[in-house]
């Protein structure tokens, strides 16, 4: 049945930052047909309540995580990973379909994906600010030999990383590219958490983070976040390269607040394309 013709299903949104900001926008304005902004949820609900009163024509509740999940039948977590268990159990425990944008953290949270299981909840990660998640997820269906991982940023989306912080690298002066970090991306994450949120969505699509290779270069040649994918499989050897637009995060591309409504459309689609 078109979700047009279904009464609607609710969206809450935990975490009023870039991302939040722009599915509440695109679901106030009818964007993704078939749901609908039901609620958010942000640290200061005073200030989040005020920017829906400027830039949202209905009103919507600011609520706690419990009544997100009591009120949404979605639950998409845009907010700082520290908070993803928080977020996740009240909407896993009511069987909800949950979009995680911290993917990083699940990795420290294997028991919530025990929790989806035993209530028939979900937990969704989009793709993001990479690229080709639905090829890489194919091959894994026959044998992948590698994958390998190489991100290019400029130098103030990578400030205040933890591996600089605690080496004492400052990067502020760099005239020319310099490789931070190459390993497996579990230990890309440890350095890098605000970074690598892509490494972790490949490894899941792919053969994990001890096996997936992660380079992360500082370079001041760049003006956009790039991620480029390397894989050697039994059914396709294949790379791709995605250089996103920086989004008023520099963390963050453009394209990962657009990913994320891509997903919420595509799973509530007549017609899905992709994997």
């Amino acid at each position: 049945m078109n979700p047009q013709l279904r009464s609607p299903q609710h969206v809450g949104i935990a975490g009023l930052g870039t991302m939040g900001k722009a599915l509440a926008r695109a679901l106030e304005k009818g964007e993704v047909p078939g749901l609908v902004l039901g609620a958010v949820c942000a640290r200061d609900s005073a200030r989040a309540s005020q920017w829906m009163r400027e830039h949202l024509s209905q009103r919507v509740a600011c609520v706690d995580f419990e009544t997100l999940a009591e009120r949404c039948e979605w639950v998409v977590e845009c907010a700082p990973a520290g908070l993803l268990r928080a977020i996740s159990e009240p909407a896993l425990r009511r069987g909800r379909r949950l979009v995680v944008m911290s993917s990083g953290a699940l990795l420290d949270a294997p028991d919530l994906l025990d929790l989806a299981r035993e209530t028939g909840g979900q937990i969704i990660v989009p793709t993001g600010g990479l690229i080709g998640l639905d090829a890489v997820s194919a091959a894994r269906e026959g044998t992948i030999q590698s994958v390998t991982l190489v991100t290019r940023k400029p130098i103030a989306g990578l400030l205040g990383a933890p591996l600089l912080v605690e080496k004492g690298i400052d990067i502020t002066g760099l005239q020319e590219p310099l490789c931070l970090f190459r390993g497996s991306a579990q230990a890309a994450r440890q350095g890098f958490p605000a970074n690598v949120n892509v490494a972790v969505a490949l490894s899941l699509a792919g053969i994990g983070v001890e096996r997936t290779q992660v380079e992360v270069w500082a370079d001041p040649t760049v003006t956009r976040n790039t991620h480029s994918i390397q894989v050697e499989a039994d059914s396709a050897s294949f790379s791709m390269t995605i250089a996103n637009v920086p989004s008023e995060n520099p963390k963050t591309g453009r394209i990962a607040a657009l990913s994320l409504i891509a997903c919420l459309r595509k799973a509530v689609a007549p017609l899905r394309v992709g994997t």
